[in-house]
């Protein structure tokens, strides 16, 4: 049998990026670009940041994405009592075994959607840590495996402030993307707002999968695989190096920062259809990896959310525009 070429490979893994952005599509109106980032977090083995108002469908995007891929979806909603235990599960006696039964908690699911994750409890949020890290989680001495694929999309809203725990940057660095999805257009909302559909359960319960498991970690797997030239790798070095010698940087880029941005833009080159990625791949993926990850100098814990985020893209876009792509 002839070997499968690595170009047949991309295209194939393309068509499978198509079915799955029109899929979610049907779902979310008029944000191809917030779904198609959605879906390069997916390929790229990551997790997913929506930070926005509420009401504008980030829900139903975990939901629709879920159900694309024929997978297992669970919602937690975080609030200030909320335990880690209420997130991975817990060990419970049983006479009939005369041993301790591990009840899974709702972290066992191929999309877990955190919702308005800043809203628990720092031990809790870090709860999170080792099954968004390592996909696996450890309790009472056992080690429990993740199901594949995995990801969590966790929400925030970025007005609100009272009874919120900011994440703190390990954690706001375990998510590979921070997206807005934003308000719809005026015909788009419309649309929705005199469909028959007009509850997300009802949106996304006429979603079919269009992939399966196994597709998404071929997906994944390419995407792995898409090349970056030398010189692309360079620029994109020298890009973290300007955020660690900023003067309006208190924190830059970490490893691991420059790591997810890497990573990022070799999934949204596989979404183009190509083996191999180019400077606008950076470029495109560059805010939403990397503004996340940066602390603004002299800012504080009472500065305002959306204001630092504002302040974050607007330092990383004047040294994206200073530093020069190779030709």
């Amino acid at each position: 049998m002839r070997p499968v070429a690595s170009t047949d490979l991309s295209l194939r893994a393309q068509a499978a990026f198509a079915r799955l952005q029109s899929s979610v599509a049907t779902a979310i109106h008029g944000k191809p670009d917030a779904i198609r980032l959605a879906v390069t977090t997916l390929a790229a083995h990551g997790h997913l940041l929506i930070e926005d108002v509420p009401g504008v469908g980030k829900t139903t995007l975990a939901r629709a994405l879920a159900r694309s891929i024929g997978g297992t979806f669970r919602r937690i909603q975080f609030t200030s009592d909320l335990l880690p235990s209420d997130i991975l599960g817990v060990s419970v006696w049983s006479q009939e075994k005369n041993a301790f039964d591990f009840r899974r908690g709702p972290i066992f699911a191929n999309v877990v959607l955190a919702d308005e994750i800043n809203r628990t409890t720092p031990r809790t949020q870090s709860s999170l840590f080792e099954a968004m890290s390592e996909g696996r989680v450890s309790l009472d001495n056992e080690t429990h495996t993740l199901e594949q694929p995995f990801m969590v999309i966790a929400t925030q809203n970025p007005l609100e402030h009272f009874g919120t725990y900011p994440l703190p940057e390990s954690q706001m660095d375990r998510f590979l993307l921070r997206i807005r999805i934003g308000y719809p257009s005026l015909a788009d909302e419309r649309r929705v707002v005199v469909s028959q559909h007009a509850h997300e359960e009802d949106l996304t319960e006429r979603i079919s999968p269009v992939v399966t498991a196994e597709d998404v970690a071929a997906i994944q797997a390419q995407a792995s695989r898409v090349r970056v030239d030398e010189s692309l790798l360079d620029y994109a070095e020298r890009v973290v190096n300007e955020t660690r010698q900023s003067s309006f940087l208190h924190l830059g880029i970490s490893p691991r920062g420059f790591q997810a941005w890497y990573r990022a833009a070799k999934a949204l080159a596989l979404s183009h259809g190509r083996d191999y990625a180019v400077p606008d791949d950076f470029k495109e993926v560059a805010i939403p990896s990397l503004a996340h990850r940066v602390v603004l100098a002299g800012s504080g814990p009472g500065d305002a959310l959306g204001r630092s985020r504002e302040e974050a893209e607007r330092v990383l876009a004047d040294l994206l525009d200073r530093v020069p792509i190779p030709s």
